[in-house]
């Protein structure tokens, strides 16, 4: 029992620094903040439109556009990242795997390109 205690008490130590560290900061903040809220600070605010327009507005295109161009540089460099690391293990099928996933990215790009969500009027 006392070797178990002994190899589980950094964890159990750790486990009470955050939760203390976690409490001192969540009420120092109920302590210290300013709690002078404006209508315009405390309204709801999704993608840039209004709140309380109807539900089934239409959205721009361009607003997804955006988005999927900003999910493609997203995971691009998510995979490069890793990828790059390894590179040097790597035989050449994960070279030829990530121009793979590379080309769909760049078919993905040249859709958005072809589509004007990098225009902005």
């Amino acid at each position: 029992m006392e070797e178990m205690l002994r190899e589980y008490l950094p964890i159990l130590i750790f486990l009470a620094v955050a939760v203390a560290l976690g409490l001192f900061f969540i009420l120092s903040a109920l302590l210290i903040a300013v709690r002078n809220p404006d209508p315009e600070k405390v309204s709801a605010y999704e993608c840039g439109f209004n709140a309380f327009d109807d539900a089934r507005m239409k959205f721009d295109v361009r607003f997804y556009l955006v988005s999927i161009l900003f999910i493609i540089f997203d995971l691009e460099i998510a995979m490069l990242f890793p990828w790059a690391v390894a590179f040097k293990d790597l035989s050449m099928t994960g070279f030829w795997s990530m121009m793979v996933f590379l080309a769909v990215l760049t078919v993905g790009f040249l859709y958005e390109w072809k589509k004007g969500a990098l225009e902005w009027e």
